[in-house]
């Protein structure tokens, strides 16, 4: 005999549709948060992007950022799949990155999505805890 599901009393039937053993939760589609790769974290840290045939970085600083990449604000958008050395001035590493998508307007500027094209855990210099899903 299976278990009753939660929110269903002994001798009630399922809501229709809903069979036996089978939790709702697992028949739709994950949400955003439960689909990324890596928790965020908000941290403005100031970084310098290094673009090729530039001769000087542009200053930014980051939204919120992850073991994987960030978001961060600049005064000008980036183009999807543009890569570039996104500098940590405070830690002095540097990563390459790549657009992710294009950027969004913001108050601050403009909000540049950015991933690591290698694994880089330590470039933000904090700690990231593994998700737990």
């Amino acid at each position: 005999m299976r278990p009753p599901l939660p929110g269903v009393k002994p001798g009630m039937n399922p809501k229709p549709g809903q069979s036996q053993g089978v939790r709702p939760a697992l028949q739709r589609q994950p949400t955003a948060e439960e689909r990324r790769r890596a928790q965020r974290v908000l941290l403005r840290v100031p970084v310098l992007v290094h673009l090729k045939g530039r001769d000087k970085p542009i200053e930014g600083t980051t939204h919120t950022v992850s073991a994987t990449g960030g978001m961060i604000i600049l005064s000008q958008g980036l183009e999807a799949g543009t890569k570039f050395i996104l500098e940590n001035p405070r830690t002095q590493q540097k990563v390459e990155v790549n657009v992710v998508r294009p950027a969004q307007l913001n108050p601050e500027g403009s909000l540049v999505p950015v991933e690591f094209l290698s694994p880089a855990p330590q470039f933000w210099n904090i700690f990231f805890p593994p998700i737990v899903n």
